[in-house]
């Protein structure tokens, strides 16, 4: 660019982009330095959402509470219902500890199901390193989504979407693309599955919001191809409404360094 130059608004805005872009990704630099500093490949619930969020991607916003007392200011700031889970990077299977409670209303129910978690994870899993209980926003029911994304040993990081569910676990109704992906890469994605009509509206439920889901996929992406040391991704469930989607639960695991 010339001395002197004006950017006019595009490329301002373009400019402006790009820096808050950087500076995302760098806070998702530093939460992966941690977790190596740490000599762990598997974060947490809370750290796959918080890179998320800087990639773009919506997450129910979840917090830490290392106390009851924590847990029931954070589910008042939050606002009810809220759903706990036990944040621990040794259970990987929250639900097989116990360590999963939602609809969580009032604060009577938050303290019990605070106390119900940390007994259970103790009991089933005592060498377990628990960092607290993870609060998190009670998500409305959607069309359930799975993305995520897996190393191939021949082609590199693939992306992986789908209907969640039975679709999922019993027909394997997913489709598969590499990364990176291109708009129309993301457009016939989704299109792929058999189950897309369900995505369309079957029966007069209400429809997915489509081009909602290609931008989560394609920003996905982005994060993938400029984050090197990724080695699996799993966004499950993802709720898919009429306007807009949320990720409910995360999981990334890191390349063995």
């Amino acid at each position: 660019m010339r001395q002197g130059t004006k950017l006019d608004s595009k490329q301002q805005y373009n400019c402006k982009r790009g820096s808050r872009r950087k500076e995302n990704f760098m806070i998702v630099d530093d939460i992966l330095s941690k977790a190596r500093n740490e000599k762990r490949t598997v974060l947490t619930e809370i750290e796959a959402k918080q890179i998320f969020k800087e990639a773009g991607i919506n997450c129910t916003d979840t917090r830490l509470a290392k106390t009851k007392d924590d847990a029931v200011s954070l589910s008042e700031e939050i606002g009810y219902p809220v759903v706990l889970k036990i944040s621990s990077v040794d259970i990987t299977h929250k639900s097989d500890a116990g360590g999963v409670k939602v609809n969580l209303q009032d604060r009577a129910s938050v303290e019990k199901a605070f106390d119900e978690i940390m007994a259970s994870a103790r009991e089933k899993f005592p060498e377990a390193d628990i960092e607290g209980i993870s609060v998190q926003s009670m998500a409305k029911p959607g069309i359930e989504i799975i993305m995520g994304m897996t190393k191939d040993a021949q082609f590199g990081p693939v992306l992986m979407f789908g209907l969640g569910g039975v679709f999922v676990e019993v027909l394997k109704d997913v489709a598969f693309r590499i990364v990176p992906l291109e708009k129309r890469d993301a457009a016939e994605m989704i299109r792929d599955i058999k189950g897309f009509k369900i995505l369309e509206g079957y029966r007069g439920q209400d429809p997915a919001d489509i081009p909602f889901l290609e931008d989560m996929l394609l920003k996905l992406s982005e994060l993938v191809d400029k984050t090197e040391g990724i080695a699996e991704i799993d966004m499950n469930p993802v709720f898919a409404y009429k306007q807009g989607a949320v990720v409910v639960d995360a999981r990334i695991i890191l390349e063995a360094s």
